[in-house]
């Protein structure tokens, strides 16, 4: 059995599914375990993308419901913007970031940006150039260190603005083109946790029953 892949220079070059998945194992996403890899062919063959340019993740992420950590494929600020670009973007600008604030989380001193604000440009049928602003709060999206940990982890703490600016772009190309998706990132989803729970189911209010009608009434109105 063999999988078609469309390679960034357009030409087409046939794998196996052995071979691809050795590729992928070995140089996109070295460490992962081969199932999660075999999501992410999947997702990409549904989606119809390049699993070669990488454009989802794999995300280990705690699962409240089975409790344990499981893999999410989700898709990167990469893919957004390529779709965007599709679309009729026209840039996105650079991110503008709020005051620094430094505190204790976790037992983890950290200096980072309030928030950070970027903003995306779509070209619209008219020709007018329509502008979509998302502003994103560093509190609200940093990743923890663990399920069991408010501190933010390795990456959040080195690369507090770049991080934060991923985020607001991503959303800003959601508000700007919601057609070419609306699942959160790799970027805004590591180290979050899965709600599973199920919704509370709302019975409708029981209607009180109609009036017996009888065979009598039943009888004089028939012919009318």
């Amino acid at each position: 059995m063999s999988t078609e892949i469309t390679t960034a220079t357009n030409s087409a070059i046939t794998l196996s599914e052995d071979d691809l998945m050795n590729v992928l194992e070995s140089s996109l996403y070295p460490g992962a375990a081969r199932d999660s890899i075999n999501m992410v062919i999947g997702y990409c063959k549904a989606a119809g993308l390049d699993p070669m340019q990488k454009p989802v993740h794999i995300v280990p992420m705690w699962d409240s419901k089975a409790k344990r950590m499981r893999d999410v494929i989700m898709p990167g600020v990469g893919l957004y913007r390529t779709q965007a670009a599709r679309a009729g973007c026209i840039g996105v600008t650079e991110p503008e970031f709020g005051p620094d604030i430094t505190e204790d989380i976790g037992g983890t001193k950290v200096t980072y940006p309030k928030w950070c604000r970027v903003t995306a440009k779509r070209k619209l049928a008219s020709g007018d150039i329509a502008e979509f602003t998302a502003m994103e709060f560093w509190k609200e999206n940093y990743a923890t260190a663990g399920k069991d940990s408010i501190a933010p982890n390795a990456m959040w703490r080195k690369r507090v603005y770049g991080q934060l600016a991923k985020c607001a772009e991503a959303q800003a190309l959601r508000k700007a083109f919601p057609e070419v998706g609306s699942q959160p990132t790799a970027d805004e989803m590591e180290g979050k946790t899965i709600d599973m729970g199920q919704a509370e189911v709302v019975q409708p209010a029981q209607q009180p029953l109609p009036a017996p009608y009888s065979d009598d009434e039943f009888a004089a109105n028939l012919p009318k």
